[in-house]
């Protein structure tokens, strides 16, 4: 049973100020503000109140569709979108439909070594609602409304129906995620939010709208969960119904909302108090030369440059500053080494302790040290990520840890460690002289405890064989 998923997503840009007043954008702010205090008039929408548009909004928004291949509009207007919510509380929402941005651009993904081009239907801007907070769950208690958020800038960024699986529709995800990232509108350590609407239908069937899933990894679960839940009433003879559903990530199922609305029910008219805008045409052309090196353009100069592996270079190239700290650290030490021990302990340390390198605490000169020492000889592999483990718990200097624990390598009486340890595991030995290669690996782990690892691995490995064999 084929699958088609569309996905519509928001991205909220970093402007300084919200897209048509002059109050603070909160996802710039490093703490939650207290509700209700980053308001006026104009966005918690008083009668009389008048909104203009920030440039910058369309600059950043322009930015993104140069990026992803778009045609731009030489014309654009905003309208009202009828909107009887409350977290939109002048009951329309300031939008572009008619004429969006951009239209016609294009991303292309790699699923399982096959390319495949995800066509973006448009581009177009407009301001987000108020915050819904929903005490005691969705149908709980009460609701509460934060208009902090209201007038935050967005874009939204929709596919045609091009996705035929959710891990599509997640590499995708993963990719724009990039892209924006890099381009410096989206930060995914500030308070900035991107999440997508998925459109989904079987085929034959009516098109379901599963809204606000945030992160890449849900947006997999979530179309996964819907897939199963529609396959589920096609084989029961039930006819799937034209809806929108919320995604539930705490229960990981998808809930239902409301009726799907047609866009005739929107309303949408010209919004009066704006004119129309023809500067984007000139912005794109600056956009154009200024566009930094996107991450398939570094992904493929690490490779041919750095002549690193595909994987390395795509591990270090899925953030921007993990690719910065590589090309600080090249400079200096062996690429090779550089790349692997980012891309590999470094990164395997940071998402453990679901940090970002930026968040870490860890200054670039500190990686670089500890790099030196390893690749000089004078800490084992095994120190090396005992040492950067350290690093982020205590943010402290290579050199500071290393003294701290006492990691440096230092002269060890091999023989008679390796003569101890194989004397005190019989069992093992004899599984190896068996045919068991796992039994070597345990022993080699057992030498390395009572090194306390001021040998390297493939060093004992090397002596263990000739003893054994």
């Amino acid at each position: 049973m084929k699958v088609k998923i569309g996905l519509e997503t928001h991205v909220q840009l970093n402007s300084l100020s919200k897209i048509f007043c002059g109050c603070k954008n909160g996802v710039n702010l490093k703490e939650e503000p207290e509700p209700n205090s980053l308001v006026c008039d104009t966005c918690l929408g008083m009668p009389g109140s008048k909104p203009r548009v920030n440039q910058k909004v369309i600059e950043l928004a322009t930015k993104v569709a140069v990026a992803l291949n778009c045609k731009i509009a030489p014309e654009m207007f905003f309208s009202r979108k009828t909107y009887f919510y409350p977290d939109m509380s002048k009951n329309f929402q300031i939008t572009q439909y008619e004429i969006p941005l951009a239209s016609e651009g294009h991303l292309e993904i790699n699923v399982n070594g096959k390319s495949k081009k995800i066509r973006i239907r448009r581009i177009h801007i407009e301001e987000d609602p108020a915050k819904v907070i929903h005490v005691g769950g969705l149908g709980g208690k009460y609701t509460l409304i934060d208009y902090n958020r209201a007038g935050t800038p967005l874009i939204e960024i929709v596919t045609e129906p091009d996705f035929e699986s959710p891990q599509e529709a997640r590499v995708y995800l993963a990719k724009l995620t990039m892209i924006t990232e890099y381009l410096g509108v989206y930060d995914p350590t500030s308070q900035a939010v991107l999440k997508s609407d998925a459109n989904i239908s079987l085929e034959g069937g009516n098109k379901v709208e599963v809204k606000n899933i945030t992160g890449t990894k849900e947006v997999e679960e979530a179309l996964n969960f819907e897939i199963i839940r529609q396959k589920s009433l096609v084989t029961r003879g039930v006819q799937v119904r034209q809806e929108t559903r919320a995604w539930n990530p705490d229960i990981g199922s998808t809930q239902e909302m409301r009726g799907k609305e047609a866009e005739a029910e929107y309303g949408y008219i010209f919004e009066p108090d704006l004119p129309k805008f023809t500067v984007q045409k000139a912005i794109a052309e600056r956009m154009k030369k200024e566009l930094p090196e996107l991450p398939d353009q570094k992904y493929q100069r690490f490779i041919n440059s750095y002549k690193l592996s595909e994987a390395v270079a795509e591990s270090l190239v899925s953030e921007i500053d993990t690719a910065d700290l590589f090309e600080h650290a090249a400079k200096q030490i062996d690429p090779k080494i550089a790349g692997s021990f980012i891309a590999g302990d470094l990164k395997k340390t940071l998402n453990w302790n679901n940090l970002r390198f930026k968040q870490s605490g860890l200054q670039k000169e500190w990686i670089v040290d500890l790099l030196k020492l390893f690749a000089g000889g004078k800490i084992t592999d095994r120190n090396a990520e005992l040492a950067i483990r350290k690093m982020v718990e205590e943010k402290k200097s290579a050199v500071d840890i290393i003294k701290k624990h006492n990691l440096e390598k230092t002269k060890v009486d091999l023989d008679s460690v390796l003569k101890k340890v194989l004397e005190s595991n019989q069992k093992p030995v004899e599984d190896y002289k068996k045919g068991e290669k796992k039994a070597l690996e345990f022993l080699v782990g057992q030498v390395m405890k009572e090194t306390r690892g001021q040998v390297d691995a493939t060093e004992i490995r090397k002596h263990l064989s000739k003893l054994l064999n």
